[in-house]
C-alpha cells in the first residue's frame, strides 16, 4: 500500500498510527509543494514546472529557505509522480491512499495530483476528512482542518472513509484543476466540499495590515500573530514575501535588511493612521 500526503507533518502522524495496527503499513510519499498559491498554468510541461520554479526562487529570495528550490531539502513532486506511476505498472495489485483534510491546500494537491492517475482507476483511494467529527486526544469532538491535527489512534476510524476514486471523478475533477489553471490567478481558498475560489496574489495583504500599527515589530511576530489570529492563513514564507512586496511599493516603513523574517522590523506607514494603512 502507497499512502500519500501533502506536508511532512501529516506524514509523521501518519506513521505514528502504524504501530497500532500493522493493516495500515504502507509507504507514506509526501506532496511538497503548495499548489494553493502561486502560478499554475502548464503544470504537466517543462516550461510550465520551471515558471512555478521560478516563481518560487522569486518568493524565497533572500528569506529563511532561499535557495530551497534548487537543493535537496524539497522533494521534486513531479519525480515523486513519476515514481509512483511506475510503481503502479509495475505491480498490478499495488493501490494507493490519497490522504486530505478539508483544506485548500491539500484540496489544490489532491486536483494537481489525482489529475494524473486516471490511468489507475479503481487502485487509487482518497480519504477526504470533509466535516467529519474526530476525538482529540483530550477526548474532545473536533473536526480538524489539517490531517496532523487527528490522534494516532483516530486513524484507525479514519481508514474507513477510503473510497476509489470514481471514473466519473476522474473524468470530472481534472476539468477542475484546468478551471483553475486558466484563470491564472494566484491564491486559492476553500470555499466548502472540493470547491476552490481563486483570488490575486495580494488577498492576504489587507488582513496582514491589520496587525501593522505605529510602533515596529519584527517580520516573524507580525506574522505569527497573523498566523493565530487570522480566518484565512497560508505558509509564512509567501507571507514574508508579501510583507516585502508592501515595503517595496512604500505602503509600510521598515528597518533592517530585507531579508528573512528576524532580520527586519515593520510599522505604518509614518504620517498614515493605522486605519489608512488596513484599507488603503
Amino acid at each position: 500500500m502507497i499512502h500519500i500526503v501533502f506536508q511532512p507533518k501529516d506524514a509523521e502522524a501518519l506513521k505514528a498510527s502504524f504501530l497500532l495496527d500493522g493493516a495500515l503499513q504502507g509507504d507514506v510519499l509526501v506532496i511538497a509543494d503548495d499548489f494553493a498559491v502561486g502560478p499554475l498554468a502548464g503544470l504537466y510541461s517543462s516550461e510550465g514546472i520551471e515558471a512555478r520554479k521560478n516563481w518560487w526562487r522569486g518568493v524565497l529570495a533572500g528569506g529563511d529557505i532561499d535557495g530551497a528550490v534548487d537543493n535537496d531539502s524539497v522533494a521534486d513532486d513531479n519525480r515523486t509522480v513519476a515514481e509512483l506511476k511506475q510503481r503502479l505498472q509495475n505491480d498490478p495489485a499495488e493501490i494507493c491512499w490519497i490522504w486530505a483534510a478539508q483544506n485548500k491546500h491539500d484540496v489544490s494537491g489532491y486536483y494537481w495530483l489525482m489529475s494524473q492517475l486516471k490511468d489507475f482507476q479503481g487502485r487509487i483511494f482518497i480519504l477526504y476528512l470533509n466535516n467529519l467529527p474526530f476525538i482529540s486526544e483530550k477526548g474532545h469532538i473536533f473536526y480538524p482542518t489539517w490531517l496532523f491535527e487527528i490522534p494516532a489512534r483516530e486513524f484507525l476510524k479514519a481508514r474507513n472513509l477510503a473510497m476509489p476514486i470514481t471514473l466519473s471523478e476522474f473524468e470530472i475533477d481534472p476539468d477542475e484543476w484546468t478551471r483553475l489553471s486558466q484563470e491564472d490567478k494566484g491564491v486559492r481558498i476553500l470555499e466548502g466540499g472540493k470547491k476552490l475560489s481563486q483570488y490575486s496574489y495580494d488577498y492576504y495583504d489587507e488582513e496582514l495590515k491589520k496587525f501593522i500599527t505605529g510602533d515596529w515589530i519584527k517580520a516573524n511576530k507580525l506574522i505569527h500573530q497573523f498566523l493565530g489570529k487570522a480566518k484565512q492563513t497560508t505558509g509564512d514564507a509567501y507571507l514574508l514575501w508579501r510583507l516585502k512586496q508592501l515595503i517595496t511599493a512604500g505602503e509600510l516603513d521598515a528597518q533592517g535588511e530585507l531579508k528573512g523574517m528576524k532580520d527586519f522590523e515593520i510599522k505604518a506607514k509614518a504620517g498614515v493612521s493605522v486605519e489608512q494603512t488596513a484599507t488603503s
